[in-house]
Order: C-alpha cells, then structure tokens, then sequence
C-alpha cells in the first residue's frame, strides 16, 4: 500500500523514469535517500515493476490505430486467447471483458493495409467467430500507468 509521499514519488517517475532521486525529492520535499529508500520499498513490494521509456508510435511509423473486438467460439480459455494474441507484435494491449464481445484487443499498424491484414489474421484464429473493429481518429487523454492516490 502506498500513502501520499509514495505516490506523488509514482507520478513523477511516470513523467521521467530517468528523474534523480534529488530531482524527485525537490518535487517531493523529501532528501534524496529518502525517495530512494521509498523506490526501493516499492520495488520490492512489486509496485514498481520497473523503468522504461514511453515511444511516440506515429514518430516510429506506426500511423494506425484500432480497437478489435474479438468474438469467440464456445467456450474460450482466457489463457488460449492470450497465447494468440501474444504473438502479434501488432497487439499492445488485450483485455477480457464483459458483455457480447470476449476479447478486445488494442492493435498499431504502420497504415490501413496492415491494419486490415492483422485484423484478416486474427479473425482467422481458430477460436473467433468474428470481429468488429474501431478505428482510432485522435487520440484525446494517454495517461501512464499511475492511478491518482
């Protein structure tokens, strides 16, 4: 569990992974080994899982994006559709959720083509009975991975 110091510690490394520990305290106002004793404890509770940086897809060619509803055939293991869609490096997000669809899977392709064709190959999955697809125009609100506390 985290208090407040701990995740305004969260929001500034969600801005700057690479932000010091003496820049993250001057946001903070704690010491420098404060804010690392408090990432360290994250860590080592699973709270972080670790640093990365975030990539500008568009900036990568990857100008297309999609959300993809996947409809499956009779009774479909969450763990034989993660398997599927693991191997499309199209795939940046998939999630089970509730109602009519089964599956929904957020997808990046360089253009409308590849789009098609990733969509064309997943529908060809074994499991699906058919997808539907929504094409992102803009992109409004992208937050990190940080839920305010």
């Amino acid at each position: 569990m985290t208090d407040p110091l701990d995740a305004a510690i969260l929001r500034v490394l969600a801005a700057d992974a690479r932000a010091t520990y003496a820049q993250i305290g001057a946001q903070v106002s704690l010491s420098a080994p404060a804010v690392k004793r408090r990432v360290d404890r994250m860590r080592d509770d699973g709270v972080i899982r670790g640093f990365t940086v975030r990539l500008d897809p568009a900036a990568l060619g990857w100008q297309t994006e999609a959300f993809v509803e996947i409809y499956c055939q009779g009774s479909t293991s969450p763990a034989t559709m993660r398997a599927a869609v693991e191997q499309y490096p199209e795939v940046v997000a998939a999630s089970t959720v509730t109602g009519d669809v089964d599956l929904v899977v957020q997808v990046r392709a360089r253009d409308m083509r590849h789009l098609e064709q990733v969509v064309e190959r997943l529908a060809a999955e074994p499991f699906v009975s058919r997808t539907r697809s929504t094409v992102v125009l803009s992109a409004l609100v992208r937050r990190p991975d940080v839920t305010p506390l």
